[in-house]
């Protein structure tokens, strides 16, 4: 005998059914959490690698110029006041009021600014500058003692010519030279100094030497 359907089933049924798209909403939801959680795929990593690769291949040449070009007030400054003591301490009304002087004044009185890196033995040390790529800070005693120079080896063209710009005022005459090339005076009893006629004589990279000379 057939079975007479009960007045409650149709809605047990739409209960049962509304049961089920519950689950597969749910289901559905999870795996599509799981699916972001999983992460990036290794095309989109390899993508977002290069970009950080490309923007860090054209940031990091004007940072590093930027640090040069922060660097110079001090290394100028310091380098001012040790050509300031020298003319103070120096032995007027002699022929040769510097002879004798070298790195290990200088050496002696930057070693505690933080400015420059002083390594080697106490009466021959080697002083860095830091405006370049291992350049190198030598003073020298010129003219049998009447006059004294102080080189900057390898200094970057970040540093030109503003180091220049400041050394002029202290200095009787300056030279540069850059890539290896001839020295050009930029400075001295006939040669009025300008920025602008230095910073063309400056090459590219750490390839520029200055010869400041003091009487």
């Amino acid at each position: 005998m057939p079975r007479i359907p009960d007045s409650c089933d149709r809605p047990r049924q739409l209960q049962r059914r509304h049961q089920s798209q519950h689950q597969n909403l749910h289901q559905n939801l999870h795996q599509s959490q799981r699916r972001h959680q999983a992460g990036f795929s290794l095309v989109e990593v390899s993508i977002v690698m290069a970009i950080v690769l490309l923007l860090a291949i054209i940031a990091i040449p004007a940072i590093s110029a930027y640090v040069i070009e922060s660097k110079v007030p001090k290394v100028g400054e310091e380098l001012t006041r040790f050509i300031l003591h020298a003319k103070v301490n120096a032995a007027n009304g002699l022929p040769t009021p510097y002879d004798g002087i070298g790195n290990a004044n200088l050496a002696n009185m930057v070693r505690d600014t933080g400015v420059f890196t002083i390594s080697g033995a106490a009466d021959a040390p080697t002083v860095r500058h830091g405006l370049g790529s291992a350049g190198e800070v030598t003073v020298a005693t010129v003219d049998s003692g009447a006059a004294f120079t102080i080189t900057l080896s390898k200094v970057n063209h970040a540093a030109c010519p503003s180091i220049a710009s400041v050394m002029q005022r202290v200095s009787d005459s300056i030279t540069v030279a850059g890539n290896g090339g001839a020295a050009s005076v930029i400075k001295d009893a006939a040669t009025r100094y300008s920025a602008l006629a230095t910073e063309s004589q400056c090459s590219e990279g750490d390839e520029n030497t200055f010869v400041f000379k003091v009487l």
